[in-house]
């Protein structure tokens, strides 16, 4: 009797420890659902989304984007705010069109100068100042770190923003600093913002080529590291023939190489007042272009190798499936298209941008969504604080992507705004995009990307579009550039 009390009493605290494990399973389970992630931010310079060996381009090899791709969500209808660097950097910290603030002179920060030497500090408002994307996660009890290209206006700058600086390097110290940086322990849960320079050390080419002896002395002079990297990657694979390597190795021309007819005289006077530009439109030959292009798909496998370190190091450090990892680039670069390099139009070269969001095992991996509309200007800071658990507002049509990576139905934008130094832009959810050119007075394009896809002709004027024109002038001024 006795030993039958005693195996009773065992039995009965065996069912007691199992029900209430079961019972307070969900919770625990909830509690670690309810852990913040640490978040990385990882963004290059002058990428355009199809820079990439995941979204299907032949002459390059990025597997480190691959790995982002492959474990996680690629938007391929993903803008910038605007295409050329500072204002766009100022968006992503803002989480609102540069065009937004002003500088010195009171016009609207559009351009590099008025949004890094001219910035004025008095347009940046008291909601702006409270409401940026490092406030909110200091808020949200985040620590804050950031290493490599800033390029930002003095008030914005990492460290008045409350960033710990990691590494002031843009290469590759800053790959590894970063992992050094993710090697060590952190007790709470961090944001690390990782800006690389490259590929924009494409820009180089076409300076030194088009450039006066006077121009060109002081680049060699202060661009060393730009200059080595762009030297790497006009370098010919070994033991290839001129003859092969054009053959099999280079890069065709683009589709969309001729400029198209009737291009607005905004593009036109870009290119002379950056005057290399347009001796690069009608001087280089189309061996200098293929090799252009060349160049640029090799200084993007170079910064796909510095991610590779930092992703690395993340799989190593253990907290990869704690982690949410977001890719994107500040702007594109026309990469020989319509013969022009650089940046600043509001072709899909220039202001298309890769954005790749990854949580390991948290969100499904492996999709392409290319429906919906993202800006990375407006919607990384809704986004980011999203995942951080603070509710956050800047521009209230900048949205948080957080549903869309975990497969929800949502009620999404119809249209997204771009803005430029020579205009604006809105573009449409199902294939059109409507600029509005001011430079040289009120020009008007519209472009059909289901019909022509490479933008080689404009529909303006086309009975067949007139109520899509209609739509998105009522689109632009109504919900995107009201007071511009």
């Amino acid at each position: 009797m006795n030993t039958f009390s005693k195996n009773l009493k065992s039995i009965i605290w065996v069912v007691i420890v199992v029900i209430t494990l079961f019972e307070y399973q969900p919770v625990f389970a909830q509690k670690r659902e309810n852990n913040k992630p640490n978040i990385i931010y990882i963004f290059t310079d002058q990428q355009h989304a199809n820079m990439m060996s995941c979204a299907g381009n032949k002459w390059l090899k990025t597997p480190a984007m691959d790995y982002i791709a492959e474990n996680g969500v690629r938007f391929t209808r993903a803008y910038c705010a605007n295409p050329v660097c500072v204002p766009s950097r100022i968006s992503m910290m803002t989480g609102r069109f540069a065009g937004e603030f002003k500088d010195v002179n009171g016009k609207r920060v559009r351009e590099n100068e008025g949004g890094s030497f001219n910035f004025s500090e008095e347009s940046l408002s008291p909601e702006a100042r409270n409401s940026t994307l490092p406030a909110y996660l200091k808020k949200a009890g985040y620590d804050l770190y950031y290493g490599g290209k800033t390029h930002l206006p003095k008030p914005l700058m990492p460290r008045q923003s409350g960033f710990n600086i990691i590494s002031t390097d843009e290469r590759d110290q800053l790959a590894s600093d970063a992992a050094n940086f993710l090697k060590q322990k952190h007790d709470k849960p961090f944001y690390l913002t990782l800006s690389f320079i490259n590929p924009h050390d494409i820009c180089y080419m076409a300076l030194l080529d088009n450039s006066s002896p006077e121009i060109k002395a002081k680049i060699r002079k202060g661009a060393i590291k730009q200059l080595d990297a762009l030297n790497r990657a006009l370098q010919l694979p070994e033991g290839v023939s001129k003859d092969e390597f054009f053959s099999q190795y280079c890069p065709p021309l683009p589709a969309n190489f001729a400029p198209p007819e009737d291009e607005p005289k905004a593009i036109k006077k870009m290119l002379e007042i950056r005057d290399f530009r347009i001796k690069a439109r009608e001087n280089y030959t189309e061996e200098q272009w293929r090799m252009h292009r060349w160049a640029y798909a090799r200084l993007t496998e170079e910064v796909d190798r510095q991610i590779q370190v930092v992703l690395d190091a993340l799989k190593e450090s253990g907290q990869l499936e704690n982690t949410l990892v977001i890719f994107s680039s500040d702007h594109g670069d026309m990469d020989a298209t319509h013969r022009m390099e650089h940046k600043n139009a509001l072709n899909e070269e220039s202001a298309g941008i890769p954005f790749m969001v990854m949580w390991k095992d948290r969100i499904e991996g492996g999709r392409v969504d290319s429906t919906h509309l993202i800006s990375n200007g407006l919607d990384l800071l809704p986004t980011v604080c999203d995942y951080a658990g603070i509710k956050a507002v800047a521009d209230p049509r900048g949205l948080s992507i957080r549903p869309l990576l975990e497969g929800k139905k949502v009620n999404w934008r119809k249209t997204l705004g771009v803005e430029t130094e020579m205009g604006y832009m809105v573009v449409s959810h199902d294939g059109f995009k409507y600029m509005r050119y001011d430079w040289l007075g009120r020009e008007e394009r519209l472009i059909d990307l289901n019909k022509d896809p490479y933008e080689t002709r404009y529909f303006t004027n086309e009975a067949s579009h007139s109520k899509v024109l209609v739509g998105l002038r009522k689109s632009f001024d109504k919900e995107w550039f009201p007071n511009y």
